[in-house]
């Protein structure tokens, strides 16, 4: 608390000295959070994995111009096994030849398969391969869209109809750069207008709801600035950029407005304008500090997952929450020592004194004589809805889940139409045969030929093309080396000629989970019992593999990241507030507020309940692997938030010798409004981005706001109140209420101050 006193004096001391070094690092910094979707990437890895090994061996081992590659998918011209049809596959082909990025292509004419044909004999596509001399392929994709819009054009002369799209994941990751991007940006501005009407009503006064905005401005532009500059040096995914926007908004806004409240109650009681940016940055700057440490908390946890995206959400949370709080503590107080009695501008209403026997307080004498009811009427709900929690999907959604308008689902659906959506869908296995054979000779074409067959029997597969499909009848030896086309065998034989690829094309009605959990299959057979080599290796990779890795990776660490993240927030309550069954309430209630939350997913994102509101037709049953983890850590954090305003506001009652009831009835009349005020900006928050078309950004949104909405009104309300009275004495043991926290003689005269009514200005 002394530290704290001592940055409260420098910072209102110096207060222009602390605007202007804010200023001057926002200046600094917001050029490059103005580059920042150019600077993150949208390619999620998963490192150490099979599926990231089998991308490692395609890029050294071979020398395949398809080892990057994307897919061109033409609608609305005649077939390619017409003479029509094969004349405007061969113009394109040309055309794509003499584009820079471009390696190969593979089609029709290289390969007359009914693969290429699509239902009704209209439409094909070509497998395009691309450089791999840049990291970021995705780049390469507006000079080849450029090259395919003139290609459309022309063939619209011909064809009024015609189409032509890329998609692939290359084309469906730089889309996605840009859907998730929009969504962030049209999220912020839904939720600026409505989170100034609820500052607004809050405070009663333009100026003072326009501070905690301007605070959540600074820290979501500080926190993309330095984002941007570490992407030079470190990839980050373009998650991070919809998790600062939200949390930095939120989190900003919140911790703010505590600071601007503690500053007008002060003023109300009689402080002057230094005394009360001073006393605002003492008392509230600590629970700031804390309630920020709790949230970095489950931030911190996700650094454990060995996937980019979640570890670029970690960086992006652990940064947005820091410096939120620290503009809290340090601009805040001392933009409220400049503007004073100025931000009261603006007023839409008179702001009374806080009187004692209000609405909250009237609520709280209730909660504490009636404790049982309340919890017994508060819980059984909560609980009921936390038990749909049991049912929840960890699998990918079912169905069309990608935004409507992105080129490449777009393409993905032209070739559903075709019934060959599965194309993008390939899994790609690597054989790599033991020492001494090759997949030239006898023994490797037998193994190869063993393979193909077998993973011909699965259901999920419709075609498989190896060495043995494309090279039907030959004889293993020698000569065929020499037989074979150089690009069939820079894709399908390693420069040591000891492994080889199979490309699994999947049936078209094979979902995306089925595909995960034929990747699964297929690691649990093995090489030996696939291809009958003993001593064989298989790497299976491909988006489907992919998919199985990453949730494998957030599934395993799951119960570690729980257990991590509820065991340091036991240990840094229990130490800030030197009380042991305080923090392990608060630990419970936000594991009650986080179930709540999973229980409201399955009802609308797994039953259905309202998902028409959400712009969806039917329900997507899955959840996507990554919600529960990032949800877990991130409303453990926040739910912390109103726990530590409210038990703040008690100690604090304690220590002046209020009665355990009187202390909670002081402490929910003094912190209600401030709590639902805070709790309404969060949900208008992660609403505004529940109602974009990013399923994902959707279902991390509607959990957030449900369990904020949650937490602070049934959980810390009720619940948390009626829980601290039939607690008692014991809620501060080992220490006592009056040694919670020690005092200063500075800060009791403080206090004194305050109860005379006295104007104190020693700054």
């Amino acid at each position: 608390m002394a530290g704290f006193e001592r940055l409260a004096a420098v910072v209102v001391r110096r207060r222009w000295l602390v605007a202007g070094g804010w200023l001057l690092t926002v200046g600094g910094l917001f050029p490059f959070a103005r580059t920042i979707e150019a600077r993150l990437t949208v390619a999620a890895r998963v490192t150490g994995s099979e599926s990231a090994a089998v991308e490692e061996i395609l890029a050294t081992r071979f020398g395949s111009p398809f080892a990057r590659w994307a897919v061109l998918v033409l609608t609305g011209i005649p077939g390619p096994d017409t003479p029509q049809g094969r004349g405007v596959l061969e113009g394109i082909v040309r055309t794509l030849s003499d584009q820079p990025y471009v390696t190969r292509t593979f089609s029709y004419l290289d390969d007359a398969d009914s693969l290429f044909v699509g239902v009704g004999e209209t439409g094909t596509f070509l497998v395009v391969g691309l450089e791999r001399t840049d990291d970021r392929a995705d780049r390469m994709l507006p000079e080849l869209r450029q090259a395919s819009a003139d290609l459309e054009r022309e063939l619209r002369l011909r064809h009024p109809t015609a189409t032509v799209r890329w998609t692939g994941e290359v084309a469906l990751n730089a889309d996605l750069r840009e859907a998730s991007a929009a969504a962030a940006e049209g999220a912020e501005r839904r939720a600026l207008p409505l989170t100034l009407a609820v500052l607004l009503i809050a405070f009663g006064a333009l100026a003072a709801a326009m501070l905690p905005l301007l605070a959540a401005g600074i820290a979501v532009g500080t926190t993309l600035g330095i984002a941007a500059v570490a992407a030079t040096w470190w990839p980050l995914s373009i998650v991070l950029q919809n998790v600062v926007s939200m949390l930095g908004i939120g989190l900003g806004i919140d911790y703010a407005l505590l600071m601007v409240s503690r500053f007008r109650s002060a003023r109300i009681d009689g402080s002057s304008v230094h005394h009360a940016a001073a006393l605002c940055a003492t008392r509230a700057g600590p629970t700031v500090m804390l309630s920020a440490g709790t949230v970095a908390i489950g931030f911190g946890a996700l650094l454990l997952v060995p996937l980019d995206e979640i570890r670029a959400i970690a960086v992006g949370g652990l940064l947005v929450t820091m410096i939120s709080a620290s503009v809290a503590v340090t601009l805040v107080p001392a933009a409220l020592a400049i503007c004073g009695s100025r931000l009261e501008l603006g007023r839409v209403r008179r702001v009374r004194a806080p009187r004692r026997e209000s609405r909250w307080a009237g609520w709280a004498r209730f909660a504490v004589r009636r404790p049982r009811t309340v919890l017994v009427v508060g819980v059984l709900p909560i609980i009921a809805l936390a038990w749909q929690a049991t049912r929840l999907d960890t699998r990918l959604p079912r169905g069309d889940w990608l935004p409507r308008e992105m080129e490449s689902a777009r393409a993905v659906r032209d070739l559903q139409s075709m019934e060959r959506g599965n194309v993008v869908q390939s899994i790609r296995i690597v054989l790599d045969l033991p020492s001494g054979m090759s997949v030239l000779d006898h023994a490797g074409w037998r193994a190869m030929s063993r393979m193909t067959a077998a993973l011909l029997r699965e259901p999920e597969v419709a075609r498989v093309r190896s060495l043995p499909t494309l090279a039907p009848g030959a004889l293993p030896g020698p000569m065929l080396a020499s037989l074979l086309p150089e690009a069939v065998k820079a894709t399908f034989v390693s420069h040591d000629e000891r492994a080889t690829v199979l490309e699994v094309v999947p049936t078209n009605s094979a979902s995306p989970n089925a595909l995960v959990d034929l990747a699964g299959r297929l690691r649990a057979q093995g090489a030996a019992d696939l291809s009958g080599a003993r001593g064989a290796r298989m790497f299976v990779g491909g988006i489907p593999a992919f998919n199985a890795d990453y949730r494998a990776a957030l599934t395993g660490r799951f119960p570690l990241l729980a257990l991590v993240v509820v065991a340091a927030t036991l240990i840094v309550l229990s130490l800030a507030l030197r009380s042991v069954l305080i923090p392990l309430k608060a630990v419970l209630l936000n594991l009650l507020s986080v179930g709540a939350a999973f229980g409201a997913m399955v009802l609308v994102f797994g039953d259905g309940v309202g998902i028409q509101l959400l712009g969806h037709e039917a329900p997507p049953g899955g959840t996507f692997p990554m919600i529960p983890v990032l949800v877990f850590c991130i409303v453990f954090g926040l739910s912390m938030d109103y726990e530590l305003f409210l038990v703040s506001r008690i100690m604090e009652a304690r220590r002046a010798g209020a009665s355990d009831a009187d202390a909670i009835v002081e402490g929910v009349s003094r912190t209600g409004s401030v709590i639902t005020s805070a709790a309404a900006i969060m949900i208008v928050v992660f609403g505004a981005f529940t109602l974009g078309d990013v399923l994902l950004i959707q279902m991390l949104g509607f959990a957030l706001a449900t369990a904020v909405l949650i937490d602070a009104t049934v959980v810390r309300m009720a619940i948390g109140p009626a829980l601290l009275q039939l607690a008692g004495q014991w809620n501060w043991w080992p220490s006592g209420a009056v040694r919670l926290v020690g005092t200063s003689a500075g800060m009791r005269l403080l206090r004194a101050g305050e109860r005379r009514g006295e104007l104190v200005d020693r700054v």
